[in-house]
């Protein structure tokens, strides 16, 4: 299989291995080039809360919002420009030898803006790249990407792994 695709590309570049999903449920492991341990989840939201919180750990990319706050306890956000805590642990060719059972993909969100992320997402197992414009895209596609591996079709999906 050709491997066109594959390429971590950014700093905040992620590679998501997805082991089992029940109910639509994803359970898995998140690797980036700063930790060699992967990151375990158990559901999309706790995927997602891993990776928001990779991103605010790089401030990359910048939100485009920040969450309010009216107590007044609230952390004021802002741009750490010194990356010398931010070592690189593993090089892209390691990241891209993990592998999900299920699936494997390439999250690379280039954007944070409108509360949501903008970005590109590849699917290295059809090694096939489509943008996302919303997180809810990105979910789309992973989870749609997970349907035609188990054979299941819930129906004509509003986003598809075809050039748009």
């Amino acid at each position: 299989m050709e491997r066109s695709q594959w390429y971590i590309g950014t700093p905040n570049g992620v590679v998501m291995c997805v082991d089992s999903r029940l109910e639509h449920q994803l359970q898995g492991r998140l690797y980036h080039a700063y930790s060699r341990e992967g990151k375990r989840f158990g559901t999309m939201e706790q995927l997602l809360s891993r990776l928001e919180q990779f991103y605010n750990w790089m401030n990359f990319p910048y939100p485009g919002t920040v969450d309010r706050t009216f107590t007044g306890g609230g952390k004021e956000r802002t741009r750490n420009i010194h990356s010398s805590e931010r070592t690189k642990i593993m090089k892209d060719e390691e990241l891209l030898s993990r592998h999900g059972e299920l699936g494997t993909f390439v999250i690379r969100v280039q954007h944070r803006q409108n509360s949501s992320w903008q970005g590109r997402i590849t699917w290295m197992d059809q090694d096939k790249t489509v943008c996302f414009r919303s997180v809810w895209e990105l979910i789309k596609l992973v989870d749609g990407a997970l349907d035609m591996v188990c054979g299941e079709e819930d129906g004509p999906d509003e986003v598809s792994w075809t050039e748009r």
